[in-house]
């Protein structure tokens, strides 16, 4: 047990390096969720869309404009889940779990560029066990994923996001979901990878997951704004509830929802539970064929 833990150890510190010691393939990898929200985020403001202009509401009596204030806090709980939230908080929140996302596809990409450089095959003959081999791909993609994710959000609040923490353990059970959203998409990229081998399919395979992935979720717009058979493919994709999660904890304040968070964390636990163990198994298997 020792000698895996040292070897995980070991090939997880040479992942981290390779990623801390290139400080332009950390930015390249922030650099798109932050243009989502500078741009996107602030270009489509679903809040502003929402509000009546101040000068036709001093032109109203006042029985008039405290009906539109009410109005309007009904449909902005609705749409966000509570009064007082902004469309770029609302969609800076959904950033963090794609980034996890870009994140974790990119870990697959690792093994490709290992194997291509000769580095996998020299692993594969030496007596490092092959699952300590994945296990650190995961570990390094769930670290780089939860740093940058940290990053974004800070970067999301000098934009002007307004956060609500529902109590001083909310960002820990943020970064709990994130870390459960992280581990069971890392595995199973890193297992598409090990089966694929060339780095032309793998590429391929991101291209054609990550935008459904993204876009059948809660990430950008409320789920109840989709037609009905796309929300029953956002109800049942991760990243929702990994949002959700993030959105509960981060967002709601005194509005947060338990049940709801509970369902989050639990539907993420199993995610992270099946495909972790699913996609180190395919991959060992993988490996010792390769």
């Amino acid at each position: 047990m020792r000698d895996i833990v040292v070897e995980i150890y070991v090939l997880l510190g040479r992942e981290l390096k390779k990623w801390y010691r290139s400080p332009f393939l950390l930015l390249m990898t922030i650099i798109q969720p932050v243009i989502w929200m500078g741009l996107f985020g602030k270009a489509l403001n679903l809040t502003g869309l929402l509000q009546v202009p101040e000068e036709l509401l001093r032109q109203l009596p006042p029985d008039a404009t405290s009906l539109i204030a009410e109005l309007f806090n009904k449909v902005m709980t609705n749409l966000f889940g509570a009064s007082g939230i902004d469309y770029f908080s609302y969609m800076s929140v959904g950033m963090l779990s794609i980034v996890v996302l870009f994140t974790s596809m990119s870990s697959g990409m690792t093994i490709v560029w290992d194997r291509r450089l000769g580095f996998l095959n020299k692993l594969l003959v030496s007596p490092v066990k092959r699952g300590s081999i994945i296990i650190s791909k995961v570990l390094s993609g769930v670290v780089r994923s939860i740093v940058q994710a940290i990053l974004v959000m800070l970067i999301a609040i000098a934009l002007g996001a307004r956060y609500s923490p529902a109590g001083p353990l909310a960002p820990l059970v943020a970064l709990s979901a994130l870390t459960l959203l992280s581990l069971g998409l890392s595995s199973l990229f890193i297992s598409i990878a090990v089966r694929l081998r060339s780095w032309e399919s793998q590429m391929a395979t991101i291209n054609l997951l990550n935008l459904p992935l993204m876009f059948a979720s809660n990430a950008l717009y409320p789920i109840k704004m989709m037609p009905a058979w796309l929300q029953a493919i956002a109800s049942v994709n991760p990243i929702s509830y990994a949002v959700d999660a993030v959105r509960q904890s981060l967002l709601m304040g005194a509005s947060m929802s338990i049940s709801a968070l509970l369902l989050d964390i639990g539907a993420l636990t199993l995610f992270a539970a099946l495909f972790t163990g699913v996609g180190v198994l395919v991959a060992d298997r993988g490996l010792r064929r390769g």
